[in-house]
């Protein structure tokens, strides 16, 4: 049924939850997993209304803390898919629209299955924070499997 799992994560213990729910489906499907983390760019950095460049080193850093990051959630979950004998394959950008990149990595790698896990915000809450997943839902034309945290 399905063949190719995209299971974006960020270190979180939701995003934990979405791991582990993932690798017991992929193992009982015989499906591989391309685990997903995306990090923000550094902010716009104003000063008295206007905008102002970061320094190269400024930007180096910011770049290796991401990846560093970003090595270490994929590692892990690597780990846990090795463990459980489940094909593995991690795939890392920087960007200010996770959503986008999320539903462009899945149509990349060619899932078939999109599986996140979700505050399961409502109301001004929802307004306040939004809802990654539900942005994921509107723009994805493959499959997304929702685990409620």
């Amino acid at each position: 049924m399905y063949e190719h799992l995209l299971v974006p994560v960020d270190g979180s213990e939701l995003s934990n939850k979405a791991i582990d729910h993932s690798i017991g489906l992929a193992k009982m499907l015989g499906a591989s997993i391309t685990g997903f983390t995306a990090e923000p760019p550094l902010p716009v950095l104003v000063v008295e209304q206007s905008a102002v460049a970061y320094d190269v080193a400024t930007f180096q850093e910011h770049e290796k803390r991401c990846e560093a990051h970003a090595r270490e959630v994929l590692q892990a979950f690597a780990d846990k898919a090795k463990a459980a004998g489940v094909a593995f394959d991690g795939q890392f950008v920087i960007t200010d629209s996770v959503q986008d990149a999320i539903v462009e990595t899945a149509k990349r790698q060619g899932c078939d299955l999109v599986v996140m896990a979700t505050h399961g915000r409502h109301g001004l809450d929802a307004l306040i924070h939004g809802s990654l997943t539900k942005s994921v839902l509107a723009h994805s034309q493959v499959p997304l499997l929702v685990l409620h945290g």
